[in-house]
């Protein structure tokens, strides 16, 4: 029996593979890049290829209880790293440090480089790196589910399994003390939190 074409939804690829167990590598070529993406920039490049693989594999054996209701399985995914990224909360506050203190973050370079403007490149540095340090795991994964995995409110809600407004309230405590960190200069602040927002 051929594999399900790639224009068939993640819950249908789900499904099937149920049956056919192989299928379930198309999800990994969907959006594993996207995971590793996201796991470097929160662990660095070292941590990242584990945890891809481990958010893969856990997907893949609790596959069996995937909502198969949900036709995007982006948010579940999503939802598996950052549980993983969370056991690794030391680790990340150590990374942002160590970003805060250079200033080199070679994962968010290519965003960088497209940045409108040098107050937003600065501020995707070492401010901003201090800033997110500085935050709680919960506040800190909300943010970063919208601005680096882009993810809507609804997404984060679901791939945290937690309601709507605490996606609200988090965010925009999350923005309220990075705008704090950052300082009092309004044009430095509301360019760097609009990087957060919408990086």
């Amino acid at each position: 029996m051929n594999g399900p074409p790639t224009g068939e939804s993640d819950a249908d690829v789900v499904r099937q593979s149920l049956e056919q167990p192989e299928l379930f590598a198309l999800l990994y070529d969907r959006y594993a890049p996207d995971i590793h993406r996201y796991a470097a920039r929160r662990l660095g490049d070292g941590s990242a290829d584990d945890l891809t693989a481990e958010t893969f594999l856990i997907a893949f054996r609790s596959r069996t209880r995937y909502d198969l209701a949900r036709a995007n399985a982006r948010p579940w995914l999503y939802g598996i790293a950052a549980n993983l990224i969370g056991k690794q909360r030391r680790c990340e506050v150590r990374s942002l440090r160590a970003l805060a203190r250079t200033g080199t973050d070679p994962v968010a370079e290519p965003w960088v480089e497209r940045a409108d403007s040098r107050v937003v490149a600065e501020a995707a540095q070492g401010p901003l790196a201090g800033a997110l340090a500085g935050l709680s795991a919960g506040d800190r994964h909300v943010l970063l589910l919208v601005a680096w995995a882009d993810l809507s409110y609804t997404e984060v809600a679901e791939a945290l399994g937690i309601p709507l407004g605490t996606v609200r309230s988090r965010l925009n405590r999350a923005r309220r003390k990075v705008r704090s960190a950052l300082g009092a200069d309004p044009t430095f602040v509301h360019d760097a939190t609009e990087a957060v927002s919408h990086g």
